[in-house]
């Protein structure tokens, strides 16, 4: 039989509770926007379609977030987080050639615009488009962003060179941006036209270009 808790012990683990009670809710607040803000934008969502979506009062909001630009910053960290993980155990399969991890990064892109019936895309590109000239702090937020996921490609399409996928005399740093340019383009006429077929033509033009 485990002996009974003294209570310093009930008071440490209500305070536990509490934290993680607290952290739980931020998690919640901070994925629901990340939807939200994924399909309609920073401008359009408010925070009160937030709060109950979630289930909690405004006051657990501003405990949290001092105001609505700290949340879109705490969301765009979040969605970032999110897709380096999702790009690393893509990039860093050393089972497939350096071409075929980023076919499988698009592949998978594609997947999820349909999953979503195209409403979704890439936050990164909406907030891009939407906030780059309102806000100074958003704007270099999302260029880093955009700076390290040109990185990632980047390094595959270097690696890429050595193994002869593509020509010695490319640059991999100019290829990896090129490819971004065009992404986020595609990306959104993809959800303008409810379609994939931005998205194949900008890739196999793309392909044709690089490729041996």
């Amino acid at each position: 039989m485990s002996k009974p808790q003294t209570k310093p012990q009930k008071l440490a683990r209500s305070r536990e509770q509490r934290a993680q009670g607290r952290m739980d809710t931020r998690r919640a607040l901070v994925w629901c926007g990340t939807e939200l803000l994924t399909e309609r934008g920073f401008q359009v969502t408010g925070i009160d379609e937030v709060l109950k979506r979630v289930g909690v009062p405004k006051g657990s909001f501003y405990h949290f977030f001092k105001n609505k630009d700290e949340f879109g910053a705490a969301v765009i960290e979040n969605y970032v987080d999110y897709y380096a993980r999702k790009m690393d155990l893509i990039f860093n399969d050393s089972q497939a050639s350096p071409l075929t991890r980023l076919k499988a990064f698009i592949e998978n892109a594609k997947r999820g615009m349909t999953k979503f019936d195209f409403k979704r895309g890439c936050l990164i590109g909406n907030l891009g488009q939407e906030l780059a000239s309102l806000d100074n702090q958003f704007r270099l937020q999302l260029e880093a962003v955009l700076v390290s996921w040109e990185n990632r490609v980047e390094a595959c399409l270097e690696e890429a060179i050595q193994v002869g996928e593509i020509a010695p005399n490319n640059n991999a740093k100019a290829l990896s941006q090129f490819f971004w340019i065009g992404w986020e383009g595609a990306i959104l006429r993809a959800k303008l036209t409810r379609s994939l077929q931005p998205i194949d033509q900008f890739v196999g033009l793309y392909f044709s270009k690089v490729a041996v």
